[in-house]
């Protein structure tokens, strides 16, 4: 039920239609480079804490469920809209602003009514790779494949991205994104021939300024032309 910190945003403590309202308009004066990240809630002592509600498990998830409705509908520019449900709703709302595109909606979810929650409704899944180790991804990605089928959608129409927390070294590898540019290189490149992520988030540690230009320069360009050698015919 936890969802990274930053790139998704915890429903219990937020409207969901003035969050869509927010992110509309971003994506207006941005130019269409907002995408929205949500998460149902985990952290419920510090949610309290500040005025939010406590949720069960069951009860987050169908408050999200709620939340992405209502979202969507936030952003269609109708006039009477009514959506959601018992937690979330709109009833008779003027909808806007509209977006200046369609804005894809993330996911944080680890659960399973999460995961199914992510192939039923959500354009992508936004996992953490502190919560969901390399080695959990195929796993959580099988699940929302079916859910998604079992929605009658394809599961391709679901993104996988992921937040990837590591530093990039000039030493010896100590572990799983911690080491040399090479290291990340080939482990990146393998999360996407294999697991089907189409797209990092770097959480960097130590000198963040020097860890994203090396990000940057070293890691992305690489990564990319690893992958499209291996995809490439022949």
């Amino acid at each position: 039920m936890s969802e990274p910190p930053a790139d998704t945003a915890t429903v219990p403590l937020r409207f969901p239609a003035v969050l869509a309202e927010a992110a509309a308009s971003l994506d207006v004066i941005s130019g269409g480079r907002v995408d929205l990240g949500l998460g149902a809630g985990g952290s419920w002592d510090a949610i309290a804490a500040v005025g939010g509600p406590r949720r069960s498990p069951r009860e987050a998830v169908a408050a999200l469920a709620e939340a992405v409705e209502v979202v969507r509908a936030s952003w269609s520019g109708e006039r009477g809209v009514r959506a959601g449900g018992a937690t979330y709703a709109l009833s008779g709302v003027s909808t806007g602003p509209v977006p200046g595109r369609r804005i894809e909606i993330w996911l944080g979810a680890l659960g399973p009514r999460m995961l199914d929650l992510t192939g039923w409704s959500a354009d992508g899944w936004l996992p953490s790779s502190a919560y969901v180790p390399p080695a959990d991804l195929a796993g959580r990605n099988a699940r929302i494949d079916a859910a998604a089928v079992a929605a009658g959608r394809d599961p391709a129409d679901v993104r996988r991205l992921y937040d990837v927390s590591g530093s990039i070294t000039d030493g010896a590898s100590s572990g799983f994104l911690h080491g040399p540019a090479d290291q990340w290189v080939e482990e990146l490149t393998d999360l996407v021939l294999t697991e089907g992520v189409d797209t990092f988030v770097p959480w960097a540690r130590g000198d963040v300024d020097r860890q994203l230009h090396r990000w940057a320069e070293e890691v992305v360009p690489a990564v990319r032309q690893e992958v499209a050698r291996t995809r490439r015919p022949g």
